[in-house]
């Protein structure tokens, strides 16, 4: 089984829409909006945090969301970059993303993949995991991690 192949018009249009669900993650989770975040999910969407918590379901994914995002941006900012797009089929696609925290006492970076589908036009988040990246160039000390340090698990 191969991957699809997409012509290059369709290609930087599909990834334009994707970039569109990114900055909208990012625009949500820096200005705390926690609908606007949930607004971007299917319904039977999986979704597992940076610390390894696994939830499933909307309704799982709004609990935890509307728990931890009021008020867990305060002193962060969040940079989502895209690193690589693979369509696997024309309306799935698997999103490498690179993730970077900035808080006042240092950088952390996040390293998560979230797999796309496109229902009805739209692209929506349906399976992504979290994960923190240790060996990121940005030289980020493990022990001072705003986010992913060990004693910060759950989020």
């Amino acid at each position: 089984m191969s991957t699809v192949d997409i012509d290059a018009r369709t290609r930087e249009a599909e990834i334009e829409a994707i970039e569109q669900v990114v900055a909208t993650v990012e625009h949500a989770q820096n200005n705390e909006l926690p609908d606007e975040f949930l607004g971007l999910f299917r319904p039977d969407a999986i979704w597992t945090t940076g610390g390894g918590k696994r939830l499933f379901g909307l309704d799982e994914i709004a609990d935890f969301t509307h728990q931890v995002l009021p008020g867990g941006m305060r002193g962060l900012t969040v940079a989502f970059e895209i690193e690589h797009v693979l369509f696997i089929r024309t309306d799935v696609a698997a999103v490498k993303l690179r993730q970077v925290y900035r808080a006042a006492d240092g950088l952390d970076v996040g390293s998560p993949l979230w797999i796309l589908a496109k229902e009805d036009g739209r692209w929506l988040l349906t399976a992504c995991q979290n994960a923190a990246a240790p060996d990121d160039e940005a030289g980020v000390d493990a022990e001072s991690r705003p986010i992913f340090a060990p004693d910060k698990r759950g989020r």
